[in-house]
């Protein structure tokens, strides 16, 4: 095995030491300000399914107007009764009033000062300004910022519909210098993974505690992948990796973030990079087939029901077509299969009458004991 693959390995096995306490609890989640990034915690579920469905055109624009009639949810490819349905959107009555409401679906955009090249987090600032200033600053849904450093992730308190405020609060964030450099190779390299996936498990932990779907739009081009031919695991690797899998997937249901990857290194970026991580979009079963890259930014995000936007320098725009996904949704709820083996994995498909119409939701989810 050649030296730098040797170096690698071991690495990789410091990182495997870490990654099995990502299916610990710890006492409480951070509430508001800084989200800290320690080991981040095993979720349980109850058997109760939430499913945030959007449903496109040909052309790839939502549509409305749709009745649970029209929809088919398949568990492992059996087909699943539909306890409640409801549309939301723009211009649609809520189902529901008064204190059992849905709560307004809640945005936050995440700026990743770790894995992003310094002189592109000042470019994409320029961009969500952009954003935030469209409509005169009014924005169409409460809006919230996160910054996400290496040194912790500051989460701005409560959100907004105020774009300029956003904007001013924006303005006075300092962007963090890093200490994990990007050219520090490999040991940068898992660094920067273990701590982009403990954020992201410790923000989940967060927004579970607050009712409704959260959209959590990530501008990054993704952290490591750090998944190769010659990189082999132990089985005591496997099985903490796939822990982390399974604890994050679930993390992610039960706060019902929908996780959206958008690229802000610009056009011209590396396509063979910007698309590796297709490699591994296939649900993880078994501990055996787990790898790295099954933790990556954009495999997440696929997997949450969300969208990946490769490199562009229209970021502004991108951040608008995330956002346009909460116009018209649909959300389901279902009851999850019983459970006859811990953490045995259920792909979910939801299929629309209409031809030609396409519906996009979570992948799937594990089950819990």
């Amino acid at each position: 095995m050649k030296p730098c693959y040797r170096a690698g390995l071991f690495l990789l096995c410091l990182l495997w030491f870490f990654l099995p306490a990502l299916a610990q609890q710890p006492n409480s989640p951070p509430i508001t300000g800084q989200i800290q990034t320690p080991a981040s915690p095993r979720v349980t579920a109850d058997r109760r399914l939430v499913l945030d469905v959007v449903v496109t055109d040909r052309s790839g624009k939502a549509v409305t107007g749709l009745e649970e009639k029209d929809l088919t949810v398949l568990d492992n490819g059996s087909p699943q009764k539909i306890l409640s349905f409801q549309a939301v959107g723009a211009g649609i009555a809520p189902a529901s009033a008064g204190p059992a409401a849905e709560p307004p679906v809640k945005i936050i955009f995440l700026i990743d000062e770790v894995n992003t090249n310094f002189t592109r987090v000042a470019y994409e600032r320029e961009q969500i300004k952009k954003f935030l200033q469209q409509n005169d600053g009014v924005l169409a849904h409460p809006t919230s910022m996160a910054f996400f450093s290496d040194t912790g992730t500051d989460l701005e308190n409560g959100s907004s519909r105020d774009g300029n405020a956003l904007l001013q609060a924006f303005d006075q964030h300092q962007t963090a210098l890093r200490s994990i450099r990007r050219d520090q190779g490999f040991y940068g390299a898992v660094e920067r993974f273990q701590l982009s996936v403990n954020t992201l498990q410790s923000l989940a932990a967060r927004e579970a505690q607050t009712p409704g779907r959260k959209m959590v739009i990530w501008i990054s081009p993704g952290w490591p992948i750090l998944s190769g031919p010659e990189i082999q695991l132990t089985t005591k690797d496997q099985a903490g990796l796939f822990a982390s899998v399974v604890s994050l997937s679930t993390a992610l249901r039960v706060a019902r973030i929908t996780l959206y990857s958008v690229n802000p290194e610009g056009a011209g970026a590396s396509e063979i990079r910007e698309f590796y991580y297709k490699e591994f979009l296939k649900p993880i079963t078994a501990a055996n087939k787990v790898l790295p890259g099954d933790l990556a930014l954009q495999v997440l995000a696929v997997q949450s029901g969300g969208l990946v936007f490769t490199a562009s320098n229209d970021i502004a725009g991108q951040l608008t077509r995330c956002v346009s996904d909460i116009d018209a949704f649909y959300t389901l709820t279902l009851d999850a299969a019983p459970p006859d083996k811990s953490n045995a994995y259920h792909a979910l498909t939801v299929k629309v009458a209409t031809p030609g119409l396409t519906a996009r939701t979570r992948a799937g989810y594990y089950q819990q004991p």
